[in-house]
């Protein structure tokens, strides 16, 4: 009975707002290009996802999940898409960005807003708002 708790209060803790997706590790930034680091806006601010040019990081039901990009749309700035779809066994995420280069950010550029939607199969879709930052290796 114990285990079960503990195993229950872990999830509870790796569950952002009640979302199936959690929060992530810190993250480095990657050896060339550029990622975007996202943060949920919603009633808890947790770092939730990471893109980068041919993939996306989430943590799916307290899991590291790396989704390849399968499909992207919109200009890109920085090597990132405005749109991206994400893909891999039975996840299908949708990230979609407003990046704004800004002179005080030397090396990155600002995500003034992000929706990231998430579908499982057999699941019900999800739909996180997020904000963040790009990073760029120098």
């Amino acid at each position: 009975m114990i285990a079960v708790l503990l195993l229950l209060a872990l999830q509870a803790a790796t569950s952002i707002d009640g979302l199936p997706i959690g929060g992530l590790p810190r993250q480095a930034l990657p050896a060339r290009g550029c990622a975007a680091y996202l943060f949920t806006t919603g009633t808890t601010r947790t770092f939730a996802a990471m893109a980068a040019p041919t993939s996306l990081r989430i943590a799916v039901n307290g899991k590291l999940v790396d989704l390849p990009r399968v499909a992207g749309q919109g200009a890109e700035v920085r090597g990132l898409a405005r749109e991206g779809e994400y893909r891999v066994d039975g996840i299908t995420a949708r990230l979609s960005m407003t990046i704004v280069e800004r002179q005080d950010l030397a090396q990155g550029a600002a995500v003034t807003e992000a929706v990231l939607t998430l579908e499982r199969a057999g699941k019900d879709a999800v739909a996180v708002p997020l904000a963040g930052l790009v990073g760029c290796a120098a």
